[in-house]
């Protein structure tokens, strides 16, 4: 069980030598009258994978939508505390949510690819933002489908619907439409978590591969996949980060018994 008086934690940088991406500091969320974050504060390091653990409803969800602030589509939704990345606050009436979410890509659980093309899929957002020229967008969708490792599955059927794709092929176009864009951070909201073993593996291969070029931020239920494919682990609880650090350390010796008791089981 977790101790009632954990109510305010700031943990140092985890252990790297990387530079920190995005800082978190006294992160509060409500929706309406429930607090489903309490003072949440942690530096994510660039060039790194940190995955966010813990139960069902215990905040890590709500965390990762902070980052690009997708929780301001949702009624009720109250932030509070300080989120920045390479030092410029991303909250404020002064900062373009729409910006922001160039800045930071998201890929969510459950594959949503666009009823198009799967080259009008990745060219989506490009085109958004304003570019028009053709072979600009061709080189855009080779490389970020080669970037997602679904360029030798598709490059003969760019012009047929993405929802012919299998699942997991879905999925990585998802992300190669995430990465279209040039965002600088990428997260991901239990990715694979509907796929079968050989698509996530697949998923967690790319995940290896990508944080040379993207700050990765992840959520998974799955302990296992967060051991083979993070950097760096937080636990969540009932809405508080109990225990942030490098992976390995956490899983193998975690500093609170409360992380202690869900890595082996014993609760949640």
């Amino acid at each position: 069980m977790l101790d009632p008086g954990l109510t305010r934690i700031h943990p140092p940088a985890a252990a790297t030598d990387a530079p920190i991406k995005i800082a978190v500091r006294d992160l509060v969320v409500h929706y309406g009258g429930t607090c489903a974050l309490e003072a949440v504060s942690l530096d994510i390091p660039a060039h790194r994978v940190t995955a966010l653990i813990g139960p069902s409803g215990c905040g890590k969800s709500t965390f990762l939508r902070c980052l690009n602030r997708m929780n301001d589509h949702i009624p009720g939704a109250r932030v509070t505390g300080q989120v920045t990345i390479d030092g410029d606050p991303i909250y404020g009436s002064e900062v373009d949510p729409v910006v922001l979410r160039r800045r930071v890509g998201m890929v969510f659980q459950k594959s949503n690819p666009f009823p198009k093309s799967v080259f009008d899929n990745v060219a989506f957002g490009p085109r958004v933002h304003g570019e028009r020229d053709s072979l600009c967008l061709r080189e855009i969708v080779e490389r970020t489908l080669r970037q997602a490792a679904l360029w030798d599955e598709v490059k003969d059927r760019l012009d047929r619907s993405a929802l012919e794709l299998s699942g997991g092929q879905q999925q990585r176009l998802c992300i190669a439409r995430a990465l279209a864009v040039e965002p600088e951070v990428v997260l991901m909201d239990e990715p694979a978590s509907a796929l079968d073993p050989i698509a996530t593996a697949k998923i967690e291969e790319l995940i290896h591969e990508l944080k040379n070029a993207y700050t990765i931020v992840i959520v998974t239920h799955n302990m296992q996949q967060a051991a083979r494919v993070s950097d760096l682990t937080a636990y969540f609880y009932l809405g508080r980060l109990v225990e942030f650090g490098p992976t390995e350390r956490l899983f193998t010796n975690p500093v609170r018994p409360e992380t202690e008791d869900y890595i082996t089981g014993r609760f949640g």
